[in-house]
């Protein structure tokens, strides 16, 4: 099997993250971050039609009668007392610093019925959440996210203390970082909202890559026993070869799974599986990514400047 030269090109996959990543950047500055109501606040309102209506023109009608920007989507799902029949539905979110009133929802139900076809008795459902839950609700996916990270350097630390366990955990959550903010790049470039199931897309993500990373370690930490003879440079590119077989089968397999969902979502008009899948399939790529190309070259050029620094001051 052909040894590919990961170490030595290390730089140049550093810039292919670095470049997508100031892309995502760049964009935020342009378009912002779209923050779902959940987090920023404001009101989410759903009504059932007879069937798919045209979301830009519930959109304009809409708008024009609140006077406020409005975000609508067309959702349909399986009728579950008849199969054979799809319940169709109209979702209207108005994110703002004030939730509607009764006057301007029930303003919102009147005018879609009027130019809409809208289920007799169908079912009708609205959400309001004020800008301090919203935020407090962002605050502790982002705490969740944060404890995670604590907790993954403190058992890196301990599982790796033969390579150095700590300069391990912090090479290991940097290339985490790394796939939260590409993640981050497909939300800002496409104006993608940022949705309930954000905070748990980027958790499920966080633990995949971790266990890829991991599996790289645990062959550098093997390899340090079998190849004292060779250089570090050495040992780090033969384990990342010796796991790639191993980390691709095991991404693909896992990402055609996932495509398959985010198919079978977007046929169907599913949002909530494809807000939760498309940001999965894009973290996956990255957490393999970075597995290979990020993690274990950081946590040697570390390694060898420790080891320059224990040298000069020997």
């Amino acid at each position: 099997m052909r040894n590919f030269e990961i170490v030595k090109n290390k730089n140049k996959f550093f810039v292919l993250s670095a470049f997508i990543i100031f892309l995502g950047i760049v964009f935020y500055f342009i378009n912002g971050l779209q923050l779902d109501v959940e987090y920023r606040g404001g009101t989410r309102i759903l009504i059932e039609t007879n069937s798919e209506i045209d979301t830009n023109q519930a959109d304009a009608v809409v708008e024009e009668a609140l006077g406020k920007s409005v975000t609508t989507q067309s959702l349909k799902t399986y009728n579950p007392e008849d199969e054979d029949k799809m319940i169709y539905m109209l979702r209207f979110d108005i994110a703002s610093d004030e939730t509607l009133t009764d006057e301007e929802r029930t303003l919102v139900y009147d005018i879609v019925a009027q130019n809409f076809d809208v289920k007799e008795n169908g079912n009708h459902d609205m959400l309001s959440v004020s800008p301090t839950i919203g935020r407090e609700t962002l605050l502790n996916g982002l705490k969740a996210c944060f404890i995670a990270s604590v907790l993954i350097v403190l058992y890196v630390t301990w599982r790796f203390s033969a390579l150095s366990g700590f300069s391990a955990a912090i090479t290991a959550i940097i290339a985490l970082l790394h796939d939260v903010a590409i993640v981050f790049s497909l939300y800002t470039i496409f104006r993608l909202p940022v949705s309930e199931v954000f905070i748990t897309a980027i958790l499920t993500i966080i633990g995949y890559s971790l266990n890829d990373t991991i599996v790289v370690y645990d062959r550098i930490r093997e390899n340090n026993k079998v190849m004292k003879k060779h250089v570090i440079d050495e040992v780090v590119d033969s384990s990342i070869n010796q796991s790639l077989n191993r980390t691709i089968n095991t991404s693909v397999t896992t990402l055609i799974t996932v495509v398959c969902l985010y198919i079978f979502a977007a046929v169907n008009n599913i949002s909530s599986l494809m807000e939760f899948s498309l940001p999965l399939i894009v973290g996956f790529v990255a957490g393999t990514y970075s597995s290979i190309f990020i993690a274990s070259p950081l946590w040697m050029m570390w390694r060898k400047s420790a080891m320059r620094k224990t040298l000069k001051s020997a």
